[in-house]
């Protein structure tokens, strides 16, 4: 199985940020999994959100961001992986001037129901590590 990044149509998901599903149980026959494109534009920030079932990997391909996970907060950059247990609260911002592109790998895999918004919250209020 294989799919080409040019035939795969983005949308919104729940937390703003723009997506391209690279690998879906939902359109491809994969069963445990998802991979899937983000790109978050020059100074926009994705909604912080939590995923109660999935645990996450991020990573970043190109830009860089501030990842607040839980009560921390880092810079990330190209090359960075960030794993997000299930449970914990994130959103990541974009701090460059290009879009921040991360790979997003989900186990088991993304579905908008395990979503949970978590309304606006202050960066600061996390702890740079």
């Amino acid at each position: 199985m294989k799919t080409r990044y040019d035939d795969i149509s983005p949308y919104i998901t729940k937390d703003g940020s723009i997506i391209r599903e690279l690998m879906h149980p939902s359109q491809h026959p994969v069963c445990g999994q998802s991979l899937a494109e983000a790109i978050v534009p020059p100074h926009a920030t994705t909604m912080a959100h939590v995923h109660h079932r999935t645990e996450e990997l991020y990573h970043v391909t190109a830009g860089r961001g501030r990842m607040v996970l839980g009560a921390e907060s880092f810079d990330v950059s190209q090359g960075d992986t960030v794993l997000i247990a299930p449970g914990t609260e994130h959103h990541i911002r974009n701090t460059g001037k290009q879009d921040l592109r991360v790979l997003c790998c989900c186990s088991p895999a993304y579905t908008h129901d395990d979503t949970e918004l978590c309304g606006p919250k202050d960066q600061e209020q996390a702890v740079d590590r």
